[in-house]
């Protein structure tokens, strides 16, 4: 990280930001850690700093810190995605009221989809598929689950099966219901993600299902990703928190989109 010389503390939070921001521009990333101790301030009063520049549109909140807004591609692993953990949780269990008696589901990979994956009751018999290789691992412990993780290259980042094997068995299944993560909501783009691979199996996933759930915390909305995977119009229903402005839910159900917060 680029320093500042000289700064010991700075008091206000206008500072703050401007220091925040000559750091981004001039090394493509903040620490919050590390800034926190240039400007002689708490972690947490640098994490509210970034979050208010995040609402301004100025920066991207990841783990640990922020990038700049424009960097589209950048693709946190699935172990490091630690923001919004309590919103997460409560999107999961909210998700729990949408799931057949019985039936077929699919869970894409993602952090959010992971805990709902661990939520799964013990009372209902359903089958299972999914992409992701530690939520296949999560529910082998569920003796009435039938399980069936998607074959295909396994990507590092994400943890997630894709390419054309992948492809190849999403064609020939079809589900009650797919519970689906992304990187970006936009009412003018849809739902976007980084990688292409991925982009299209979640289109795959989107068309094996008869219903289709998105699961995403509030800071997914108004961000854009590299690769489009499907349109607002092709989600049942989003569920998301209550970190929702009124002005975001607004447009996204002008858009056609139902939304449910909690």
């Amino acid at each position: 990280m680029t320093g500042q010389p000289g700064i010991s503390r700075v008091p206000y939070a206008p500072q703050r930001q401007q220091a925040i921001m000559r750091t981004l521009r001039a090394s493509g990333r903040v620490d919050a850690a590390d800034i926190a101790r240039e400007l002689g301030v708490t972690n947490e009063t640098v994490r509210k700093d970034i979050i208010q520049l995040e609402r301004q549109g100025l920066l991207r909140r990841v783990h640990g810190g922020a990038v700049p807004v424009g960097d589209l591609s950048y693709e946190p692993a699935v172990p490091t995605r630690m923001d919004y953990l309590e919103e997460k949780q409560r999107i999961a269990k909210a998700a729990l009221a949408h799931l057949p008696p019985a039936g077929s589901i699919i869970i894409d990979a993602g952090s959010t989809t992971a805990r709902l994956a661990a939520l799964l009751p013990d009372d209902r018999e359903l089958t299972v598929f999914t992409n992701a290789l530690p939520i296949a691992l999560t529910l082998l412990a569920r003796p009435q689950l039938t399980v069936f993780p998607i074959g295909g290259r396994l990507r590092s980042q994400t943890l997630a099966t894709v390419g054309s094997w992948a492809a190849r068995m999403l064609g020939d299944i079809n589900v009650d219901v797919a519970f689906l993560g992304t990187n970006g909501i936009s009412t003018r783009r849809g739902l976007t993600t980084p990688d292409p691979a991925e982009a299209e199996v979640k289109r795959l996933m989107l068309h094996a299902a008869q219903r289709r759930v998105l699961l995403a915390d509030h800071s997914k909305v108004g961000r854009l990703s590299v690769c489009k995977h499907a349109d607002l119009a092709d989600i049942d229903l989003l569920i998301t928190d209550t970190g929702l402005s009124p002005t975001e839910l607004a447009a996204l159900e002008a858009a056609g989109l139902a939304v449910e917060r909690t």
